[in-house]
């Protein structure tokens, strides 16, 4: 640990590996205890706990009620399966080369089943022609998203046969919100937790 602190940019709190500094629980208004609560609790979904995401919301508890309503419904709850879920969380990691992002939700896609040689596709950027409709979509509409900043009417098309279009609208939604978070992450400078090893080869 004292090794990894001193390879910290100077202003990450080496409390939180982030520039904003860790809260504690007293800091909080009623609000904030309430979500730091829901955060550390044995029922928590968080993948990283305080030291990302969740923590970095506890700077402003109005702000972070909604995004963790939007997030748990996003992740948990809409028209796709919690696979494909995990691959478009994933897909927007790689496309804004997200490594906080990415490491925290590779281990996850796995254990949700989706296929290794599948986030490889992702991961090194290949071809999707051996991939299966619906995962091959999803890929397809991310990085069209990401890179054209517009998606092509064939694959809105595609995306409402396969997924229909509240799925679809969905599937853009969690899109957003990951690329909303990827943006706070690197706002803040997020650092990757010191057990963690990089998964997301990066320049």
């Amino acid at each position: 640990m004292v090794e990894q602190v001193a390879r910290l940019p100077k202003d990450v709190h080496p409390d939180s590996l982030s520039r904003l500094p860790l809260l504690k629980r007293e800091e909080l208004d009623a609000q904030g205890r309430k979500l730091y609560d829901q955060a550390v609790s044995p029922d928590s979904r968080t993948l990283v706990g305080l030291r990302g995401p969740s923590g970095i919301w506890l700077h402003s508890p109005v702000l972070a009620e909604f995004l963790r309503a939007a997030n748990q419904y996003l992740r948990f709850e809409t028209a796709l399966d919690r696979r494909l879920t995990e691959l478009a969380i994933l897909v927007t990691a790689r496309e804004l080369d997200n490594q906080f992002e990415w490491t925290a939700h590779e281990p996850a896609a796995l254990r949700e089943g989706l296929d290794p040689k599948i986030v490889d596709v992702v991961k090194r950027r290949k071809p999707v022609s051996r991939l299966g409709k619906r995962e091959a979509l999803i890929i397809d509409f991310g990085r069209e998203l990401f890179r054209k900043r517009k998606l092509r009417s064939q694959t809105f098309a595609r995306g409402v046969e396969l997924f229909g279009q509240r799925g679809v609208l969905e599937l853009a939604a969690l899109m957003g919100n990951y690329a909303m978070t990827a943006v706070i992450l690197d706002t803040v400078d997020q650092q990757l937790h010191p057990d963690r090893k990089p998964l997301l080869p990066l320049p």
